[in-house]
């Protein structure tokens, strides 16, 4: 049946595992608060350990693994570490994931179907 559709492809394994892994990282609460909060701007672990009410070295073993799947960055200044968010898409996807779980919390109805402006191109991978 999708064979017959002219523009469907699907993404290559390596596009659908970092997506997965991607997926993965970010199915923890704290690492969503975490996320939310560097997408406001720069912060310090000592500082997003107080926004998301947990211990500074439980924010830093976060942060590491969200630095190791690309989702933020740090930039050192002396001893401290400010870390931020990668770029656009990590606000894009918590933003959308955010959007959906109100949606779903408050029963409210779906948008029409629109196409998105990006889809991953298929490869022979």
């Amino acid at each position: 049946m999708h064979t017959s559709l002219p523009d469907f492809q699907m993404p290559h394994d390596e596009q659908v595992h970092l997506a997965a892994e991607s997926f993965r990282l970010l199915a923890d609460p704290t690492r969503i608060k975490i996320l939310w909060a560097l997408l406001q701007g720069e912060s310090s672990v000592a500082c997003l350990a107080e926004i998301v009410g947990a211990a500074p070295t439980a924010v830093s073993q976060h942060l590491a693994k969200l630095r190791l799947a690309g989702l933020v960055r740090g930039r050192r200044e002396g001893t401290f570490v400010h870390y931020s968010a990668a770029d656009t898409h990590v606000r894009a996807l918590l933003a959308e994931a955010l959007f959906h779980a109100d949606h779903t919390d408050r029963n409210l109805p779906d948008h029409p179907a629109t196409e998105y402006t990006h889809v991953p191109a298929a490869s022979g991978r």
